[in-house]
Parts: C-alpha cells; sequence; structure tokens
C-alpha cells in the first residue's frame, strides 16, 4: 500500500487534472488494467467499467488488435504532416471508409485530434462556408442548455453547462442556448405542439429574434450525454431539420459520444431520418485507445470550401490531422465493429439494460429512467411528485458515485443522474450487475442524505 501512496503523492505533487481540484483528489483510483468491460486498479480490486472509460471504450479494454495496428502502422511511417500538398495511406482509407458509414450527404472529412477541436472545426466551418456565399454575418452559433461540446474557449462557449463557465469568463461572443428537449423535464407552453416540436420551435423563435441573417448554425448532441443522458422526442429533429432548412442556418451533429454504434446505429441521427450539414466525431472512432476526432461535410459544404480562390481558402489546421497512426487504427477499430456486429450488439444489450433499468422506477428517489442503445441514465430525485432534485448542500451526485465505485461500478453521476454507457460487448451478467448495483445503491445514499441535519 505504500507504493501506491508515494505514486499518489507524487501524482498530487506534479499533474493537473480535469476539472481539477485538489479536494476532489485526496484518494483517487490508479488504474492500471482493464478486460472486456471491468477494469483493475492498483490495489488489485475489479469493477465494471459503466461508462466506457468516457463514453469512448466501445469495443471494450485488451483490445490486442489495436495495440498491433499501431505498432505496424508506428513501424512504417508514424507521422507526417497532412497539411495540403502531402496525404498519407490510413487517412486516405478512413475519409474512404467513413464516407460509406455516415449520411449519403457526408462524403468529406477532416480530422483533429479530439472533439472539442472537432467542435471549433465546425464552427470555423460554418462561418467560412457563409462568409464565402457572400454572408458574412452569419457567425452565431445556437445550442442547448444541458450540452456538451466540449471545453476550449468556443467550445465552451457553445457548451451549455453553466457549471465550467464562471471562472473562464467572459466566454466568446455570439453563442446561444435554447432548451434541451428533455421529455422529463421540458415544460411547454405550447398546448397545440407535441413536446418535441415545442422545444424545437424555441429555435425558430431565437432565429427571428435574433435575425436569420446573423446565425450561421445550431449544434446539437443526437443524445445529450454529459448533461444527462437526454434523450429528445422522434418527432423533435425532423422539425429541426425544416427550421434549419427555412432560415438558412446549418445543422451540426456532435456525436462524439453518440458515434461508432453506441445507440445501436452507427450514428445517433440515424434514428431520426434527417441528414446534418456537419457532423462531428471523436471517442468511439478508436474506442479510446488513441486520440483522434473529426468533423464530417455535407458535399454542398464541400463544393463551397473548394469553390473560393487560393487566397480565401479554408486556412484551418491542426498538427496532428490526419495522423497516420491514429486513422490505423481508427480503422482497425471499426473493422472489429463491423466483423462482431457491435452495432446489433448495442441495440440489444441496450434493450436489456433498459427494460431491468425500468424495473427500479418503483423505488422511492428514482425519478425516471431513459435509454436508447447502450446509453442510459437513472434519475434520482427528492420528491416524485414535483421532480425537485436534492439541494446541492446534499452533495448527492458525488455520493451516489461515491457509494457505487464502493461497490464496484465505475461511472459518472451528474446532475444526479446516473450516466450509463459501458462498452458495448458487455456480458449480460454484467448489465445485471449494473442494475443490481443501482438497487442497492441508491436507497442506501437516500438513508444517509434523510439523515443529515
Amino acid at each position: 500500500m505504500s507504493v501506491i501512496n508515494d505514486r499518489i503523492a507524487i501524482d498530487q505533487a506534479h499533474l493537473l487534472h480535469p476539472l481539477h481540484h485538489p479536494s476532489a483528489h485526496k484518494a483517487p483510483k490508479v488504474w492500471v488494467s482493464g478486460r472486456g468491460a471491468v477494469i483493475t486498479d492498483e490495489a488489485g480490486r475489479d469493477y465494471i467499467d459503466g461508462l466506457a472509460g468516457l463514453w469512448n471504450v466501445n469495443i471494450g479494454h485488451g483490445r490486442r488488435e489495436l495495440a498491433e495496428a499501431a505498432h505496424a502502422q508506428m513501424c512504417t511511417l508514424a507521422y507526417h504532416s497532412s497539411y495540403a500538398g502531402s496525404t498519407n495511406k490510413p487517412a486516405i482509407a478512413l475519409a474512404e471508409k467513413l464516407s460509406t458509414l455516415t449520411s449519403p450527404s457526408i462524403n468529406t472529412f477532416f480530422f483533429t485530434s479530439g472533439g472539442a477541436e472537432a467542435t471549433e472545426s465546425s464552427i470555423k466551418t460554418a462561418r467560412f462556408y457563409w462568409k464565402a456565399l457572400g454572408h458574412p454575418d452569419k457567425v452565431k452559433v445556437i445550442a442547448r442548455r444541458r450540452a456538451y461540446h466540449g471545453l476550449t474557449l468556443a467550445a465552451m462557449s457553445a457548451t451549455g453547462l453553466s457549471v465550467f463557465w464562471p471562472m473562464f469568463e467572459p466566454r466568446t461572443p455570439g453563442f446561444l442556448h435554447i432548451d434541451a428537449p428533455d421529455p422529463y423535464r421540458f415544460v411547454s407552453s405550447d398546448s397545440e405542439s407535441s413536446l418535441g416540436v415545442a422545444a424545437a420551435n424555441q429555435l425558430e423563435e431565437v432565429i427571428l429574434r435574433e435575425g436569420a441573417e446573423t446565425v450561421a448554425a445550431f449544434i446539437a448532441e443526437p443524445i445529450q450525454g454529459a448533461g444527462g443522458v437526454i434523450i429528445p422526442p422522434d418527432d423533435y429533429f425532423p422539425r429541426i431539420r425544416e427550421i434549419c432548412d427555412r432560415h438558412n442556418v446549418l445543422l451540426v451533429t456532435d456525436e462524439v459520444i453518440t458515434g461508432f454504434g453506441r445507440t445501436g446505429r452507427w450514428f445517433g441521427l440515424d434514428h431520426y431520418g434527417i441528414e446534418p450539414d456537419i457532423m462531428q466525431f471523436a471517442k468511439g472512432i478508436t474506442s479510446g485507445y488513441i486520440p483522434l476526432g473529426g468533423i464530417g461535410v455535407s458535399d454542398a459544404v464541400r463544393d463551397v470550401i473548394n469553390s473560393v480562390p487560393p487566397a480565401k481558402r479554408w486556412m484551418h489546421a491542426y498538427t496532428y490531422s490526419g495522423h497516420p497512426t491514429c486513422c490505423a487504427v481508427a480503422l482497425t477499430n471499426i473493422g472489429i465493429l463491423e466483423n462482431e456486429d457491435l452495432i446489433d450488439r448495442a441495440r440489444t444489450s441496450g434493450a436489456r439494460l433498459l427494460s431491468r433499468l425500468r424495473t427500479l422506477e418503483s423505488l422511492d428517489g428514482v425519478g425516471h429512467v431513459r435509454g436508447l442503445g447502450l446509453i442510459a441514465a437513472v434519475e434520482v430525485v427528492a420528491d416524485k411528485t414535483t421532480k425537485a432534485l436534492h439541494s446541492g448542500e446534499a452533495g448527492m451526485s458525488q455520493r451516489l458515485m461515491d457509494a457505487l465505485l464502493e461497490r464496484g461500478l465505475c461511472t459518472r453521476v451528474v446532475m444526479d443522474c446516473i450516466c450509463l454507457a459501458p462498452p458495448l460487448m458487455i456480458e449480460d451478467a454484467l448489465i445485471d450487475r449494473i442494475v443490481e448495483t443501482i438497487a442497492e445503491t441508491v436507497p442506501a445514499v437516500l438513508a444517509d442524505v434523510r439523515q443529515l441535519p
């Protein structure tokens, strides 16, 4: 144990972690290995990986095929610039492969190192598109409350979780937010429209208020992951597409969490029968084994990018765009998703998970259960009738997360929503254990909270 403590002390002395504060890092887990849907800490204890790392280890831990793909590519050509005038075989092959998986109109791709860079690329591309077409005032971006699009400055400004803002403000100007289409919490004043249409109509209201001539894009996750796994009604995105078309606003879909099988389809927006103008991705494209993200643009957007004179070119770049090793790993990862039929596995395993989670709705404190494919949430409330959350002083999210970890389930709890997104190859027995663990944890934590002074 002293070796573990010494290692943690070195960590505390020399590392800044995401969402850093020393109070949250007094006794961190040191993760050392993983196999399938199970991860192991330095003390040798196993845990179910209930969030697939950070929504990304889709094919599971310990897949040597991805390590071998990286090794083979590194021994051949580890890296070279992919700036215009240069390219490489894995990047070419990956772009071609993606064109067969994405919407029919999405055939051209730009690669980044991760999701936040993908958001930045989408925002800049939307502005470029309208400037190239002679509409330089179309620069504003509309997003949603409880959305997560990354934490670089512009991406943070699109992110609709205000907890991320205060210590970094002022935010980048030109970003606006509408309500999330949350079937559990959205309150509509429109008695003549469905919840989905009423939530989508907020987009049109903001466009009209701001002036369509000033709005470049609307960015949305098909399912809002970090905001609590918000699954919109089926008629929400078709209405969004109509509004964007009517007012000449680009629709950007953020598939960073929902892409590459998570929802039981290749991409989350596939469930709603519409196509985006720009789609962004990361996480599941390599199952988190190596950093890679990117955007895909519609043929119309690509044609505008290609049409400008050289002096007005798309001056956007990252050193690691089209990194050959990352692209080689992505190709191998996609091959595993296909060969092992993990997209359909997410659909069937997700149905099992959701059906069992719904048995928890009878528990005191469980307000809402929701899911699509292998992404789900259990929302814990103080009052099931009013849907009121516990007070901030109760620290319910942290209490739930700690109690789940103590019982062998590693996941995140946000806004008192227990979020679940295990690896797509998770065994049925582990799915059942997840549900059993939550069923045991929620009553125990509620009992502790109710004893607080």
